[in-house]
Protein backbone atom coordinates (compact mmCIF):
# COMPACT_ATOMS: atom_id res chain seq x y z
CA UNK A 1 0.00 0.00 0.00
CA UNK A 2 1.52 3.20 -0.81
CA UNK A 3 1.07 6.33 1.24
CA UNK A 4 0.99 8.23 -2.01
CA UNK A 5 -2.54 7.11 -2.68
CA UNK A 6 -4.24 7.86 0.01
CA UNK A 7 -2.49 10.42 2.48
CA UNK A 8 -4.51 13.58 2.87
CA UNK A 9 -2.26 16.18 4.36
CA UNK A 10 -3.68 17.80 7.36
CA UNK A 11 -1.30 20.63 8.52
CA UNK A 12 -3.23 23.25 9.16
CA UNK A 13 4.91 36.39 35.06
CA UNK A 14 5.29 33.50 36.76
CA UNK A 15 3.77 31.88 39.61
CA UNK A 16 0.83 34.47 39.72
CA UNK A 17 -0.46 33.45 36.39
CA UNK A 18 -1.72 30.04 37.71
CA UNK A 19 -2.72 30.73 41.13
CA UNK A 20 -5.33 32.24 40.13
CA UNK A 21 -22.07 9.14 33.06
CA UNK A 22 -22.72 6.58 32.42
CA UNK A 23 -19.74 4.71 31.72
CA UNK A 24 -17.95 4.52 28.25
CA UNK A 25 -19.29 1.11 27.74
CA UNK A 26 -17.56 -2.31 27.15
CA UNK A 27 -18.59 -5.27 24.49
CA UNK A 28 -16.89 -8.63 24.35
CA UNK A 29 -16.00 -10.44 20.98
CA UNK A 30 -16.47 -8.34 17.65
CA UNK A 31 -16.31 -4.39 17.90
CA UNK A 32 -20.04 -4.36 16.20
CA UNK A 33 -21.73 -5.91 19.77
CA UNK A 34 -20.38 -2.22 21.36
CA UNK A 35 -23.17 -0.24 22.97
CA UNK A 36 -23.08 3.28 24.01
CA UNK A 37 -24.15 4.65 27.57
CA UNK A 38 -25.84 7.75 27.49
CA UNK A 39 -23.86 10.63 28.02
CA UNK A 40 -23.74 11.66 31.60
CA UNK A 41 -22.59 14.77 33.12
CA UNK A 42 -18.80 13.75 34.81
CA UNK A 43 -16.79 10.85 35.77
CA UNK A 44 -15.55 11.06 39.59
CA UNK A 45 -11.85 12.50 38.38
CA UNK A 46 -13.50 15.47 36.64
CA UNK A 47 -10.95 18.40 37.45
CA UNK A 48 -8.39 16.18 38.61
CA UNK A 49 -5.37 17.64 36.51
CA UNK A 50 -4.86 20.99 35.02
CA UNK A 51 -2.95 20.05 31.84
CA UNK A 52 -2.17 17.29 29.61
CA UNK A 53 -0.18 16.13 27.09
CA UNK A 54 -1.64 14.63 23.75
CA UNK A 55 1.06 12.90 21.57
CA UNK A 56 0.13 11.45 18.31
CA UNK A 57 2.38 8.71 17.07
CA UNK A 58 2.69 10.03 13.73
CA UNK A 59 1.81 7.43 10.71
CA UNK A 60 -0.32 4.57 12.26
CA UNK A 61 1.19 3.00 14.73
CA UNK A 62 1.60 -0.85 15.33
CA UNK A 63 0.09 -0.59 18.93
CA UNK A 64 0.48 -5.13 19.42
CA UNK A 65 4.48 -4.15 19.45
CA UNK A 66 4.33 -1.79 22.68
CA UNK A 67 1.25 -1.72 24.39
CA UNK A 68 -0.91 -4.96 23.87
CA UNK A 69 2.29 -7.38 23.02
CA UNK A 70 1.07 -10.46 24.65
CA UNK A 71 -0.48 -11.73 21.49
CA UNK A 72 0.59 -14.11 18.99
CA UNK A 73 3.71 -13.37 16.71
CA UNK A 74 1.97 -12.58 13.84
CA UNK A 75 0.62 -9.04 15.75
CA UNK A 76 4.27 -8.65 17.44
CA UNK A 77 7.22 -10.36 15.74
CA UNK A 78 9.24 -7.98 18.50
CA UNK A 79 8.10 -9.94 21.51
CA UNK A 80 6.82 -9.49 25.07
CA UNK A 81 8.81 -8.17 27.52
CA UNK A 82 9.98 -10.21 30.82
CA UNK A 83 11.07 -7.02 32.45
CA UNK A 84 8.08 -5.33 33.08
CA UNK A 85 7.45 -3.75 36.20
CA UNK A 86 5.63 -5.72 39.22
CA UNK A 87 2.06 -5.02 38.90
CA UNK A 88 1.60 -4.58 35.58
CA UNK A 89 -1.13 -6.47 33.78
CA UNK A 90 -1.31 -5.15 29.94
CA UNK A 91 1.37 -6.39 27.57
CA UNK A 92 4.53 -4.65 27.91
CA UNK A 93 6.64 -5.11 24.29
CA UNK A 94 10.32 -6.12 24.35
CA UNK A 95 10.70 -2.68 22.59
CA UNK A 96 9.44 -0.89 25.14
CA UNK A 97 13.08 -1.87 27.05
CA UNK A 98 15.13 -0.32 24.73
CA UNK A 99 16.91 2.88 26.24
CA UNK A 100 19.85 3.44 24.44
CA UNK A 101 20.33 6.94 25.71
CA UNK A 102 20.83 5.75 29.27
CA UNK A 103 23.71 4.13 27.99
CA UNK A 104 27.66 4.45 29.14
CA UNK A 105 29.10 7.53 31.02
CA UNK A 106 28.11 9.90 28.82
CA UNK A 107 24.46 9.30 29.46
CA UNK A 108 24.90 9.80 33.42
CA UNK A 109 23.55 12.68 33.68
CA UNK A 110 19.99 11.20 32.96
CA UNK A 111 20.56 8.53 35.27
CA UNK A 112 21.35 10.91 37.63
CA UNK A 113 18.29 12.95 36.97
CA UNK A 114 16.09 9.52 37.52
CA UNK A 115 15.67 8.05 34.11
CA UNK A 116 14.54 4.92 33.82
CA UNK A 117 13.61 2.56 30.60
CA UNK A 118 9.88 2.18 30.16
CA UNK A 119 9.47 -1.18 30.93
CA UNK A 120 11.15 0.23 34.91
CA UNK A 121 7.56 1.99 35.55
CA UNK A 122 4.91 0.02 33.60
CA UNK A 123 2.97 -0.16 36.59
CA UNK A 124 2.85 3.91 36.49
CA UNK A 125 0.46 3.45 33.19
CA UNK A 126 -2.80 2.37 32.50
CA UNK A 127 -3.68 1.30 29.41
CA UNK A 128 -7.00 0.65 27.10
CA UNK A 129 -6.13 -2.24 24.59
CA UNK A 130 -9.27 -1.75 22.51
CA UNK A 131 -10.07 1.47 21.02
CA UNK A 132 -11.80 2.16 17.71
CA UNK A 133 -12.87 5.17 16.05
CA UNK A 134 -16.33 3.77 15.39
CA UNK A 135 -17.64 0.50 17.25
CA UNK A 136 -20.65 0.57 15.38
CA UNK A 137 -18.99 0.06 11.92
CA UNK A 138 -18.23 -3.15 9.92
CA UNK A 139 -14.24 -2.37 9.41
CA UNK A 140 -11.30 -0.57 10.94
CA UNK A 141 -10.94 2.82 9.17
CA UNK A 142 -7.27 2.69 8.33
CA UNK A 143 -7.25 5.25 5.60
CA UNK A 144 -4.31 7.96 6.30
CA UNK A 145 -6.67 10.86 5.90
CA UNK A 146 -9.98 9.95 7.43
CA UNK A 147 -8.49 7.69 9.85
CA UNK A 148 -6.53 11.26 11.04
CA UNK A 149 -9.35 13.41 10.48
CA UNK A 150 -11.19 11.50 13.36
CA UNK A 151 -8.14 11.28 15.31
CA UNK A 152 -8.14 15.34 14.98
CA UNK A 153 -11.70 15.70 15.49
CA UNK A 154 -13.51 12.65 16.04
CA UNK A 155 -15.29 12.46 12.91
CA UNK A 156 -14.37 12.12 9.32
CA UNK A 157 -14.59 15.61 8.15
CA UNK A 158 -14.76 16.74 11.80
CA UNK A 159 -15.47 20.71 11.37
CA UNK A 160 -13.87 21.29 15.59
CA UNK A 161 -10.13 19.79 16.59
CA UNK A 162 -9.79 18.47 19.94
CA UNK A 163 -7.76 21.32 21.51
CA UNK A 164 -10.51 23.81 20.20
CA UNK A 165 -12.82 21.99 22.13
CA UNK A 166 -10.56 22.27 25.41
CA UNK A 167 -10.13 26.02 24.53
CA UNK A 168 -13.61 26.29 24.73
CA UNK A 169 -13.97 24.02 27.78
CA UNK A 170 -12.20 25.98 29.59
CA UNK A 171 -13.25 29.59 28.51
CA UNK A 172 -14.60 30.04 32.32
CA UNK A 173 -11.49 29.56 34.14
CA UNK A 174 -9.75 31.96 31.58
CA UNK A 175 -12.36 34.25 31.86
CA UNK A 176 -12.38 34.40 35.55
CA UNK A 177 -8.53 34.55 35.88
CA UNK A 178 -8.71 37.38 33.63
CA UNK A 179 -11.01 39.24 35.64
CA UNK A 180 -8.44 39.14 38.12
CA UNK A 181 -5.81 40.31 36.02
CA UNK A 182 -4.40 37.14 35.38
CA UNK A 183 -3.86 35.61 31.56
CA UNK A 184 -3.67 32.24 30.76
CA UNK A 185 -2.50 30.72 27.97
CA UNK A 186 -4.77 28.84 25.90
CA UNK A 187 -3.88 25.24 24.18
CA UNK A 188 -1.30 24.70 21.86
CA UNK A 189 -0.79 22.45 18.62
CA UNK A 190 3.08 21.72 17.84
CA UNK A 191 2.61 22.12 14.10
CA UNK A 192 -0.75 19.89 13.60
CA UNK A 193 -3.22 22.84 12.24
CA UNK A 194 -5.97 20.03 11.93
CA UNK A 195 -5.89 19.86 15.79
CA UNK A 196 -6.98 23.85 15.53
CA UNK A 197 -10.27 24.10 13.30
CA UNK A 198 -13.61 25.15 14.73
CA UNK A 199 -16.12 27.71 13.27
CA UNK A 200 -18.94 29.37 14.63
CA UNK A 201 -19.17 29.37 18.51
CA UNK A 202 -15.68 27.62 18.35
CA UNK A 203 -13.93 30.11 16.18
CA UNK A 204 -13.00 32.28 18.97
CA UNK A 205 -11.30 29.24 20.47
CA UNK A 206 -8.99 27.92 18.02
CA UNK A 207 -5.29 26.74 19.47
CA UNK A 208 -2.17 28.79 18.22
CA UNK A 209 -0.07 26.71 15.67
CA UNK A 210 3.43 26.74 16.44
CA UNK A 211 5.51 26.08 14.03
CA UNK A 212 9.06 25.38 15.15
CA UNK A 213 10.37 24.88 19.04
CA UNK A 214 10.18 28.31 20.59
CA UNK A 215 9.37 32.10 20.88
CA UNK A 216 12.67 33.55 19.44
CA UNK A 217 10.36 36.22 17.26
CA UNK A 218 8.60 37.59 19.80
CA UNK A 219 11.95 39.11 21.16
CA UNK A 220 11.40 42.60 20.58
CA UNK A 221 8.24 44.43 22.30
CA UNK A 222 6.66 46.36 19.50
CA UNK A 223 4.66 48.47 21.63
CA UNK A 224 7.94 49.61 23.86
CA UNK A 225 8.91 51.55 20.85
CA UNK A 226 5.97 54.08 20.16
CA UNK A 227 5.16 57.09 22.61
CA UNK A 228 2.13 56.72 25.12
CA UNK A 229 -0.07 58.73 22.86
CA UNK A 230 0.36 56.28 19.91
CA UNK A 231 0.18 53.09 22.56
CA UNK A 232 -3.73 54.91 23.37
CA UNK A 233 -4.62 55.71 20.24
CA UNK A 234 -6.00 52.54 18.95
CA UNK A 235 -8.27 51.71 22.20
CA UNK A 236 -9.60 55.34 21.87
CA UNK A 237 -10.50 54.42 18.68
CA UNK A 238 -12.40 51.56 19.17
CA UNK A 239 -13.98 52.57 21.91
CA UNK A 240 -15.50 55.45 19.94
CA UNK A 241 -16.52 53.07 17.51
CA UNK A 242 -18.14 50.88 19.99
CA UNK A 243 -20.49 53.84 21.70
CA UNK A 244 -21.79 54.57 18.19
CA UNK A 245 -22.95 51.27 17.13
CA UNK A 246 -26.39 49.69 18.24
CA UNK A 247 -26.09 47.63 21.07
CA UNK A 248 -27.08 43.94 18.94
CA UNK A 249 -24.30 45.47 17.22
CA UNK A 250 -21.18 45.40 19.50
CA UNK A 251 -19.90 41.89 19.72
CA UNK A 252 -17.73 41.90 17.13
CA UNK A 253 -16.03 44.96 18.17
CA UNK A 254 -15.96 43.48 21.84
CA UNK A 255 -14.33 40.02 20.53
CA UNK A 256 -11.80 42.02 18.68
CA UNK A 257 -10.77 44.52 21.18
CA UNK A 258 -10.61 40.76 23.39
CA UNK A 259 -8.53 39.44 20.52
CA UNK A 260 -6.19 42.27 20.82
CA UNK A 261 -5.58 42.65 24.36
CA UNK A 262 -5.01 38.82 24.62
CA UNK A 263 -2.54 38.60 21.76
CA UNK A 264 -0.53 41.87 23.46
CA UNK A 265 -0.90 40.18 27.18
CA UNK A 266 0.62 36.40 24.92
CA UNK A 267 3.05 38.42 23.68
CA UNK A 268 4.42 39.61 27.30
CA UNK A 269 4.74 35.81 28.15
CA UNK A 270 6.15 34.88 24.78
CA UNK A 271 8.86 37.09 25.39
CA UNK A 272 9.29 35.33 28.86
CA UNK A 273 13.29 34.20 29.36
CA UNK A 274 11.37 30.59 30.64
CA UNK A 275 10.03 30.12 27.06
CA UNK A 276 13.77 30.17 25.89
CA UNK A 277 14.66 26.29 25.56
CA UNK A 278 16.41 25.99 22.22
CA UNK A 279 19.66 26.77 21.31
CA UNK A 280 22.81 24.98 22.36
CA UNK A 281 24.63 26.97 25.46
CA UNK A 282 21.98 28.78 25.70
CA UNK A 283 19.55 26.92 28.00
CA UNK A 284 19.50 28.72 31.51
CA UNK A 285 20.63 26.93 34.34
CA UNK A 286 17.91 29.14 36.54
CA UNK A 287 15.76 26.28 38.67
CA UNK A 288 12.06 26.97 37.91
CA UNK A 289 9.07 25.05 39.24
CA UNK A 290 12.45 23.17 40.22
CA UNK A 291 14.08 22.45 37.25
CA UNK A 292 16.06 24.36 34.71
CA UNK A 293 15.85 24.40 31.40
CA UNK A 294 19.32 23.02 30.75
CA UNK A 295 17.63 19.94 32.80
CA UNK A 296 14.79 19.72 30.66
CA UNK A 297 16.93 19.27 27.54
CA UNK A 298 19.31 16.89 28.86
CA UNK A 299 15.68 15.00 29.66
CA UNK A 300 13.89 15.53 26.79
CA UNK A 301 16.73 16.32 24.03
CA UNK A 302 17.64 18.29 21.25
CA UNK A 303 15.67 17.24 18.83
CA UNK A 304 12.44 19.05 17.62
CA UNK A 305 10.21 16.75 19.38
CA UNK A 306 12.65 17.27 22.57
CA UNK A 307 12.57 20.87 22.38
CA UNK A 308 9.10 21.10 21.63
CA UNK A 309 8.33 19.00 24.48
CA UNK A 310 10.01 21.07 26.99
CA UNK A 311 8.14 24.03 25.49
CA UNK A 312 5.02 21.99 26.63
CA UNK A 313 6.08 22.48 30.12
CA UNK A 314 7.07 25.36 30.05
CA UNK A 315 3.90 27.16 28.68
CA UNK A 316 2.40 24.75 31.29
CA UNK A 317 4.02 27.27 33.67
CA UNK A 318 1.70 29.85 32.28
CA UNK A 319 -1.51 28.07 32.13
CA UNK A 320 -1.94 26.41 29.35
CA UNK A 321 -4.30 23.88 29.95
CA UNK A 322 -2.87 21.08 27.04
CA UNK A 323 -0.60 20.80 24.15
CA UNK A 324 -0.61 18.44 21.47
CA UNK A 325 2.61 17.15 19.69
CA UNK A 326 3.73 14.53 17.08
CA UNK A 327 6.51 11.90 17.63
CA UNK A 328 8.50 10.06 14.92
CA UNK A 329 7.16 8.54 12.05
CA UNK A 330 5.84 4.96 12.10
CA UNK A 331 4.19 3.89 8.49
CA UNK A 332 6.48 1.42 7.84
CA UNK A 333 5.26 -0.58 4.89
CA UNK A 334 8.64 -1.97 4.43
CA UNK A 335 11.97 -2.43 6.77
CA UNK A 336 9.46 -2.18 10.22
CA UNK A 337 11.89 -4.80 11.19
CA UNK A 338 14.93 -2.79 11.39
CA UNK A 339 13.78 0.96 11.52
CA UNK A 340 10.76 0.05 14.36
CA UNK A 341 12.61 -0.28 17.24
CA UNK A 342 15.07 2.78 16.77
CA UNK A 343 12.34 5.03 16.81
CA UNK A 344 10.65 3.72 19.34
CA UNK A 345 13.75 3.94 21.41
CA UNK A 346 13.43 7.76 21.11
CA UNK A 347 9.92 7.37 21.62
CA UNK A 348 10.76 5.61 24.94
CA UNK A 349 12.72 8.76 25.64
CA UNK A 350 10.26 11.03 25.35
CA UNK A 351 7.85 9.41 27.90
CA UNK A 352 10.90 8.68 30.09
CA UNK A 353 11.86 12.10 29.81
CA UNK A 354 8.32 13.50 30.75
CA UNK A 355 7.83 11.32 33.41
CA UNK A 356 11.35 12.52 35.34
CA UNK A 357 10.77 15.91 34.38
CA UNK A 358 6.97 15.89 35.75
CA UNK A 359 7.68 14.29 38.89
CA UNK A 360 10.93 16.85 39.78
CA UNK A 361 8.83 20.06 38.29
CA UNK A 362 6.75 21.15 41.33
CA UNK A 363 3.50 23.24 40.57
CA UNK A 364 2.76 26.46 41.77
CA UNK A 365 -0.75 25.38 43.17
CA UNK A 366 1.45 22.64 45.05
CA UNK A 367 2.10 19.33 44.47
CA UNK A 368 4.02 18.33 41.41
CA UNK A 369 3.39 18.61 37.63
CA UNK A 370 3.12 14.87 37.79
CA UNK A 371 -0.35 15.54 40.19
CA UNK A 372 -2.07 17.50 37.79
CA UNK A 373 -0.91 16.12 34.32
CA UNK A 374 -2.37 13.40 31.98
CA UNK A 375 0.08 11.78 29.42
CA UNK A 376 -1.52 10.05 26.51
CA UNK A 377 -0.39 8.86 23.64
CA UNK A 378 -2.02 7.47 20.03
CA UNK A 379 -2.44 7.31 17.04
CA UNK A 380 -4.84 7.22 13.45
CA UNK A 381 -4.99 3.84 13.51
CA UNK A 382 -3.31 0.27 14.08
CA UNK A 383 -0.77 -1.70 11.67
CA UNK A 384 -1.97 -5.42 10.07
CA UNK A 385 0.19 -7.52 7.88
CA UNK A 386 -2.81 -9.67 7.10
CA UNK A 387 -1.72 -13.01 8.79
CA UNK A 388 2.12 -12.60 8.79
CA UNK A 389 4.94 -11.01 11.22
CA UNK A 390 5.82 -9.13 8.51
CA UNK A 391 4.45 -7.98 5.02
CA UNK A 392 6.57 -8.97 1.85
CA UNK A 393 8.44 -5.55 2.25
CA UNK A 394 9.35 -6.55 6.24
CA UNK A 395 6.83 -3.67 7.03
CA UNK A 396 2.92 -3.70 7.95
CA UNK A 397 -0.13 -2.09 6.26
CA UNK A 398 -3.28 -0.53 7.35
CA UNK A 399 -6.61 -2.47 6.34
CA UNK A 400 -10.08 -3.31 7.67
CA UNK A 401 -9.01 -5.79 10.14
CA UNK A 402 -9.26 -5.76 14.44
CA UNK A 403 -5.05 -5.18 14.40
CA UNK A 404 -5.76 -1.82 12.13
CA UNK A 405 -8.95 -1.16 14.72
CA UNK A 406 -7.61 -1.22 17.69
CA UNK A 407 -5.41 2.20 18.86
CA UNK A 408 -4.28 0.67 22.10
CA UNK A 409 -3.46 3.96 24.51
CA UNK A 410 -2.00 4.58 27.49
CA UNK A 411 -2.47 7.27 29.44
CA UNK A 412 0.26 8.12 32.21
CA UNK A 413 0.00 10.56 35.26
CA UNK A 414 -0.63 11.23 38.91
CA UNK A 415 -3.92 11.12 38.79
CA UNK A 416 -3.87 7.48 37.14
CA UNK A 417 -1.66 6.03 39.95
CA UNK A 418 -3.67 8.15 42.60
CA UNK A 419 -7.03 6.31 40.86
CA UNK A 420 -5.38 2.73 41.30
CA UNK A 421 -5.08 2.38 37.90
CA UNK A 422 -1.15 2.00 37.36
CA UNK A 423 -0.24 -0.82 35.48
CA UNK A 424 -3.74 -1.93 34.74
CA UNK A 425 -5.13 -3.11 31.34
CA UNK A 426 -8.95 -1.70 31.08
CA UNK A 427 -9.77 -4.78 28.26
CA UNK A 428 -8.19 -7.47 26.78
CA UNK A 429 -7.93 -9.40 23.80
CA UNK A 430 -7.63 -13.10 22.31
CA UNK A 431 -4.23 -13.06 21.36
CA UNK A 432 -4.60 -15.41 18.96
CA UNK A 433 -7.44 -13.10 16.74
CA UNK A 434 -6.99 -10.00 18.22
CA UNK A 435 -10.96 -10.42 19.22
CA UNK A 436 -11.85 -8.34 22.17
CA UNK A 437 -12.72 -10.12 25.08
CA UNK A 438 -12.87 -7.02 27.25
CA UNK A 439 -13.93 -3.71 27.09
CA UNK A 440 -14.22 -1.73 23.75
CA UNK A 441 -14.29 2.04 24.29
CA UNK A 442 -15.61 4.61 20.94
CA UNK A 443 -12.55 7.18 20.62
CA UNK A 444 -14.66 10.03 20.76
CA UNK A 445 -15.42 8.42 24.59
CA UNK A 446 -11.38 8.88 25.29
CA UNK A 447 -11.18 12.47 23.72
CA UNK A 448 -14.37 13.01 26.09
CA UNK A 449 -12.86 11.49 29.24
CA UNK A 450 -9.63 13.81 28.85
CA UNK A 451 -11.85 16.85 28.62
CA UNK A 452 -13.97 15.80 31.51
CA UNK A 453 -10.58 14.96 33.70
CA UNK A 454 -9.16 18.37 32.62
CA UNK A 455 -12.42 20.10 33.99
CA UNK A 456 -13.31 21.18 31.21
CA UNK A 457 -17.28 21.74 29.33
CA UNK A 458 -18.26 19.31 27.14
CA UNK A 459 -22.18 19.78 27.49
CA UNK A 460 -23.14 18.63 23.70
CA UNK A 461 -19.82 17.60 22.67
CA UNK A 462 -20.04 13.90 21.17
CA UNK A 463 -23.34 13.50 22.95
CA UNK A 464 -23.55 9.58 21.98
CA UNK A 465 -20.04 8.80 24.27
CA UNK A 466 -19.82 9.19 27.49
CA UNK A 467 -16.52 9.75 29.70
CA UNK A 468 -14.90 6.47 30.78
CA UNK A 469 -16.02 5.71 34.28
CA UNK A 470 -13.49 2.95 34.42
CA UNK A 471 -10.09 4.37 35.24
CA UNK A 472 -11.71 5.63 38.58
CA UNK A 473 -14.47 2.26 39.43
Amino acid sequence: MSDSDDTKSVTFGRRRLLQGLGAGTAALAFPHLWLPGEARAQTPGRGSVRHLIYIRLSGGFRFTTAFNSDVADEFNPFGASDKRAAGTEWGAGKLLERATWLDGETNKPRRDLGMKPVTDFTNEMCVLPCVDHEPFSARADGGHGTGLERFLTGYVGGATGFLTLVNYGVRERVKEAASRGITLLPAFSMGEAGMATGAGDYATYRPPVLEGSGFERFSVDPDSTLPAWAKALPGKMDARFHARLHTALRGGVETYQQTRKATSDYGKIFRDPLLRVSGEGQASQEQVDGISNAELRTLLGTDGTGQRAALALRLFHFGCPAVFLNQGGYDYHSREDMELPNEMDAANRLVSGLRTALQKMQHPEGGTYWDKTLVVLGSEFGRTTGGSRYNSANGSDHGSDLATRWMSMPFMGGVITAAGKGGKSLGSVNRSNLKATGQVYSYRSVLKTMLDMLGADHQGIFPADAPIQDFFA
